[in-house]
């Protein structure tokens, strides 16, 4: 071992500088008198004292220790029956390894806001229905590297609900996965895998992420068992998951030689514990990971461990009209968070009192009773379906998703606790995928915006246990804003530009945005209390140039100003720094003037001062013939083509994705074609160029 024979260097004899001035300096005694005295105590010494003999052992014990529990490869254990195959798991510790324990289905899920690891649960609580045992996995919790061991086991099957967030990137937890996906080389024959992938068809990467999956996974060498599934959130996604569910599950049973087990009812993964003399601080108050993190606070902060800020500032921005949109400012003091222009804040709102007192009392329950959810399966790695113990409250208002329609799983297990057949019936049918069940779930459900309370006062012989619905029920996951500032003007605080979401259904009822609700409400001093905001920071590509004299143009209208402001502030900084800086181009749109121009005076300010060359804002309806940001690239065609292609200008395009960025892209088509002299195909190529080279910058939501 090295680390042994450098240590015996150190301390051998044979290094005559080194051992004696060690041993001069910390063994010998002083001594004074006898000049002859040094000598004869020399002829008489051993060559190690005691102290020398027990330093000695110590250090070689340390050795010893460090080498025997250093991380040694785990051999793979070849597979037979009866023996476990173990697959090795990540946390902050260690990597330990969790026995797959009869599994032979593992579905791996990439999601940033819920829904691919919604659909990971069904499919692994599907899979006890065709006689198999599953699991839902976490990628970012797992050796992936060891995706090979299944083919150790009979019957095996990896499942991928593979998300697609922002342009064609994965998901947070899929991160790592995708980069080993990249680089690895690792050969995955005997592998059976199939892919369903959730996308947005007004992205321009649509399902990027789950079609690569598909891809590399084959380039691998794993066998395709099924088709790769596409959902598509602008159209019906959970109708897309129900079809293409349904047609895989018999393909399965066909192609491993298995019956389903014909057992249609309901099947729990949790039961439930009641805590009626629990110690208070060991219950969950709405912390999403560490017990009592919200008191006391510690760094780093991210989607488990969010930071408590403080709200500084909450003024209305529009000046009139019957919308709210907000500016808020958020203080970082001491947090250690760092940001930068274009990143994304994450908050974690919670859900509306009124709802949730409203779901106790028609469920007749005390939602004060502190609970718990324990999974059945005692192997698995998730052992609650959100923070445990904690009180029936808690769950409704901090962990639970109680606004968002309810997917058909959902109806499909509560239909049992229906008392009138006809109900039953309905939700059933809602559930399947026969096209009048599928028509009668977009009128009933989603037409009309049903969340899980009015489904509940609709149908009054619906009263399930307040458990089994919390199970069912899939996590309140955080909202993600475009940070309004600039860290080099703004170091110790993040502003956030939002607008009420508020709109009232086809059934008369008046539905609000969770977490745009939450924010108005979020006042500066609340009863002499501050409002705070947990949050974390997501790292953006959305990015100024690295060269400041390149020039920039930005198109935001409505709350799609956010990320520019920050923008519009560093461009500022760096001017005041003396950085050659760039054009600054904003075109900005909005309904009036005098209602809804965000920020004008900071806007007109910036124009006046330089820091934006050229202001550019459309105001749709305050002339007969609307006018959009779109119209005003083309009133503006000549400087844009000579920005674009003479003087390398980086083009951002915040806001609508559905409509605006469209409309905005086939101007920016347009634009090449006349100027540039192209045809539709090479004006398209040249924009996907751009957007190639980083040039072409969308942070667009739908």
């Amino acid at each position: 071992c090295p680390f042994v024979q450098a240590a015996s260097s150190f301390l051998s004899p044979s290094t005559p500088w080194l051992y004696h001035n060690w041993h001069a300096d910390h063994l010998l005694p002083e001594t004074s008198g006898d000049s002859t005295q040094p000598e004869a105590m020399e002829e008489e010494e051993p060559l190690f004292s005691n102290l020398d003999l027990f330093l000695f052992t110590l250090i070689a014990g340390l050795i010893i220790y460090w080498f025997m529990s250093r991380k040694k490869a785990e051999p793979i254990p070849d597979f037979f029956p009866g023996r476990q195959v173990m697959w090795s798991v990540k946390n902050s510790n260690c990597c330990c390894y969790f026995p797959l324990q009869g599994r032979n289905i593992v579905v791996f899920y990439g999601s940033q806001t819920g829904t691919g690891e919604e659909f990971a649960n069904r499919l692994s609580k599907d899979a006890q229905r065709y006689g198999m045992k599953g699991m839902a996995a976490d990628p970012e919790e797992y050796v992936m590297c060891e995706l090979s061991r299944l083919a150790e086991i009979d019957n095996s099957l990896a499942i991928f609900c593979m998300a697609t967030y922002g342009e064609g990137d994965p998901t947070d937890n899929a991160q790592d996965f995708y980069d080993w996906l990249q680089e690895s080389d690792l050969e995955l024959n005997g592998v059976n895998y199939t892919v369903f992938a959730l996308g947005n068809k007004t992205y321009e990467h649509y399902n990027a992420m789950g079609a690569y999956v598909d891809k590399r996974l084959e380039e691998l060498g794993a066998k395709r068992v099924f088709d790769l599934g596409m959902g598509d959130d602008d159209g019906n996604l959970e109708e897309d998951f129900v079809t293409w569910r349904e047609q895989f599950w018999p393909a399965m049973c066909e192609h491993f030689g298995v019956e389903a087990s014909g057992e249609d009812s309901s099947i729990r993964q949790y039961e439930l514990k009641e805590h009626n003399d629990i110690n208070m601080n060991k219950v969950y108050t709405g912390e999403l990971g560490r017990l009592k993190s919200f008191e006391t606070q510690k760094p780093p902060f991210d989607s488990k461990n969010p930071f408590l800020a403080p709200v500084i500032v909450n003024r209305k921005l529009n000046k009139a009209g019957n919308r709210h949109l907000m500016h808020l400012e958020v203080d970082i003091t001491g947090s250690k968070i760092r940001y930068e222009s274009g990143d994304h804040v994450a908050v974690y709102p919670t859900n509306d009192t009124a709802i949730v007192n409203k779901l106790g009392q028609i469920l007749g329950v005390d939602l004060d009773m502190v609970i718990s959810l324990n999974n059945l399966d005692e192997e698995s790695n998730k052992k609650h379906p959100f923070p445990c113990p904690t009180t029936y409250r808690t769950a409704l208002t901090h962990y639970l998703d109680i606004i968002h329609p309810p997917r058909t799983n959902v109806l499909y297990e509560l239909a049992q606790y229906a008392t009138d057949p006809k109900d039953q019936e309905n939700m059933r049918k809602m559930a399947s995928s026969a096209p009048e069940g599928k028509a009668l779930y977009q009128s009933f459900v989603l037409e009309d915006n049903r969340n899980i309370l009015a489904i509940l006062e609709d149908l009054p012989s619906l009263r399930p246990p307040i458990d089994h619905l919390c199970e069912l029920m899939p996590r309140l996951q955080a909202r993600y804003y475009s940070i309004a500032s600039s860290s080099k003007v703004h170091p110790n605080s993040i502003h956030i530009c939002a607008v009420l979401v508020e709109y009232t259904t086809k059934t008369g009822r008046l539905t609000k945005g969770v977490a745009t609700t939450w924010l108005k409400n979020k006042l500066v001093a609340d009863n002499g209390h501050k409002s705070t905001v947990p949050m974390y920071i997501r790292k953006s590509q959305f990015r100024l140039p690295f060269k400041a004299s390149n020039p920039v143009i930005m198109v935001g209208p409505g709350t799609g100003i956010a990320p520019f402001m920050g923008f519009i502030q560093e461009r500022g900084w760096l001017k005041e720094q003396g950085k050659e800086v760039g054009e600054t181009v904003l075109y900005f749109g909005c309904r009036h003037k005098n209602e809804d121009y965000l920020y004008q005076e900071e806007l007109e300010e910036a124009e006046k001062t330089g820091v934006i060359t050229k202001l550019n804002v459309a105001f749709s309806r305050d002339q007969e013939q609307k006018v959009y940001v779109q119209h005003l690239l083309r009133t503006n065609k000549e400087d844009l083509w000579r920005q674009i292609h003479t003087d390398n200008a980086h083009i951002y395009i915040c806001g609508d994705a559905r409509n605006m960025a469209r409309d905005v892209q086939t101007a920016f088509y347009e634009i090449a074609e006349e100027l540039g002299g192209m045809t539709r195909t090479q004006a398209t190529d040249y924009i996907k160029k751009l957007m190639t080279k980083g040039r072409y910058s969308q942070d667009v939501w739908s």
